[in-house]
């Protein structure tokens, strides 16, 4: 009988309440679920925030137990039930509730529906694959909203928050490839130089955001990709030009929004949500097909840290923490 590894969520409950653990173990094929019809030999995943949150257990983000962990993978397809893949594809698999409601891809394979996978480009490794992940799936879809909306080049400052995190390595490496000005907002002042590598103009502190500010401010951002919310994303609006838009894809200060309405209606400001779990496939792909010709594989490198199955359940917690620059890529079989 065939065993793989794959790092295990696990809850039991108890008359003192829920037992949790994260752990590698060995698993056996017929341990898989049913449900898919594409098993792929993974390659490398990654530890995005919301991977970091399932595997601390910070959040409610599994709700299936016991559950493998991991958002992202890719691979190559071992065997397949699905008309549109063969066994040697190379494939991608972001999102769908994959690592929160079916197993994930923190795992040397994963049995997945074929629906959900994206053919990877030719031009990119699988290991490349996950520097990008999606954090930077995530990136693109927001750069393509700022693109979609009619932010153009030459119109003002693009402002990226979280700069030093996935998303916003990825997005200041896309909008100044594409001629954009972009100012960095971060925590980590000292990664300055880092960011500005990355094509970053200006690097400024977040606190600059991050506190309660007035309804309207000085405007100067002609876009925004903010994926830290709460105070931050409202004075991100605040400051944003008149048909300026942000596009707000995380939570990392929080997950409320103590706005006002005023950015919207007296400058027409556009607050464009961007989702990566359940994109269609047309999307998706247009996303990759982007990332593939758009973004300069030779900054991957640099935004990333290559880590054993193992050492993803210690580095979670360094993610949660803010401790971790860029990309963390899961060597599965290290």
């Amino acid at each position: 009988m065939t065993t793989f590894k794959a790092l295990l969520l696990s809850k039991i409950g108890t008359d003192t309440g829920n037992s949790f653990t994260s752990n590698v173990i060995d698993i056996e094929d017929t341990q898989q679920p049913e449900e898919g019809d594409v098993i792929v030999r993974i390659d490398y995943s990654t530890i995005n925030y919301k991977d970091a949150l399932a595997i601390t257990n910070k959040s409610p983000i599994v709700r299936k137990w016991p559950l493998v962990a991991g958002i992202d993978g890719a691979g190559v397809v071992e065997s397949s039930n699905h008309p549109k893949w063969k066994v040697g594809d190379k494939v991608i698999m972001n999102g769908f509730g994959v690592g929160e409601s079916h197993w994930g891809c923190l795992a040397q394979r994963a049995k997945l529906k074929g629906d959900w996978l994206v053919k990877l480009p030719d031009s990119f490794t699988t290991k490349q694959a996950m520097a990008i992940g999606t954090a930077g799936y995530t990136a693109m879809l927001c750069c393509l909203a700022l693109e979609n909306h009619g932010v153009k080049r030459g119109q003002g400052e693009i402002l990226v928050t979280g700069a030093s995190g996935g998303v916003g390595s990825v997005a200041i490496s896309i909008l100044s490839s594409w001629g954009y000005e972009v100012v960095a907002s971060t925590g980590k002042v000292h990664e300055a130089a880092y960011l500005k590598s990355l094509g970053a103009k200006e690097v400024i502190d977040r606190a600059a955001l991050s506190q309660v500010g007035k309804p309207l401010q000085k405007e100067r951002w002609a876009g925004v990709v903010d994926s830290v919310g709460s105070h931050t994303l409202v004075n991100a609006c605040a400051q944003t030009k008149y048909r300026g838009v942000v596009a707000a894809c995380g939570l990392a200060q929080g997950a409320d929004f103590p706005a006002t309405v005023m950015p919207f209606i007296l400058r027409g400001v556009v607050l464009a949500g961007v989702d990566s779990v359940y994109q269609p496939l047309a999307v998706r792909e247009e996303a990759w097909a982007r990332l593939a010709t758009d973004l300069d594989r030779t900054k991957l490198d640099t935004i990333t840290t290559i880590i054993s199955l193992t050492e993803s359940i210690s580095k979670s917690v360094d993610v949660l923490a803010g401790n971790i620059r860029g990309r963390l890529v899961v060597d599965v079989n290290r």
